[in-house]
């Protein structure tokens, strides 16, 4: 080999190094997005299990495993292209692609899956769930019991905390059916008592004004933007962000293929 062929190739080799190492850092940054979601500090995790579809949580669980695993090829393939060794580039490669397919099935379960959470979705399961009777037929029901008892306190919490009422409105707990209504008169309350203004006791500041639906006495805002708001943006970061290493990976991966077919055997 020349010496300017010998130049190039180090420059070269430095150059997939340098991409790797990128795939490293990136990998790490992913795993701590995922991470993030999964912890579910807005607690909103419950309110999309109820609704029978909790697919972006899987796509974070698999972004979570393939940033860890991105890490730890990347710098594999580090290694490998330092010792240039067929056996372990070879390994490199295949495994990069088998990371590459989770990816991107994450990517695109995180991208499809947020224009599943539109206003009706959420108002369903707050219908069907808050203060539902528990039933009696213990213990093939603990599933339910958990949903109904976790929703509405997720419900209580998100319409004290946000000062919100209802999916659309407080006209929610009126115009539709629901257990709810079921257990409570319009007369005694027309929607929960969390949908009321409360003092710094949390004592409710005029409850007769609430129920009538005075403002501001009565939350009139939806707090749909407040629970698909985070969903969205979050599934939008895991799954673009995700897009963004796989373009980046998918040149290095080249690289590192020409360079394996470079090597003697």
């Amino acid at each position: 080999m020349t010496p300017d062929l010998d130049t190039k190739d180090r420059c070269f080799r430095a150059l997939i190094i340098w991409g790797n190492l990128v795939i490293a850092c990136c990998g790490i940054a992913l795993m701590a997005m995922c991470i993030f979601f999964i912890s579910d500090r807005g607690g909103l995790y419950v309110l999309v299990y109820a609704t029978g579809n909790d697919s972006i949580w899987r796509g974070a669980w698999i972004g979570l495993f393939t940033g860890f695993a991105l890490f730890c090829t990347s710098i594999l393939g580090m290694h490998a292209i330092v010792v240039s060794k067929r056996n372990i580039l070879l390994a490199y490669i295949l495994l990069m692609v088998i990371i590459y397919a989770f990816e991107v099935a994450s990517a695109i379960t995180a991208a499809t899956h947020k224009d599943w959470f539109v206003p009706d979705l959420f108002l369903k399961q707050m219908l069907q769930n808050y203060n539902k009777p528990l039933p009696d037929n213990l213990p093939s029901t603990q599933d339910q019991i958990y949903v109904i008892n976790r929703v509405t306190e997720t419900w209580n919490r998100f319409m004290t905390e946000s000062k919100c009422c209802g999916v659309y409105g407080p006209e929610d707990w009126v115009k539709y059916e629901s257990h709810f209504r079921q257990q409570n008169t319009d007369a005694d309350y027309p929607w929960p008592r969390q949908c009321c203004q409360q003092d710094a006791m949390g004592a409710i500041s005029h409850l007769d004004a609430c129920k009538i639906g005075v403002s501001p006495f009565l939350h009139a805002q939806g707090c749909y933007d407040y629970i698909a708001g985070p969903l969205i943006r979050h599934g939008f970061g895991v799954s673009w962000f995700g897009f963004a290493i796989l373009c980046w990976t998918f040149f290095v991966i080249l690289g590192v293929i020409f360079h394996y077919t470079q090597l003697d055997f």
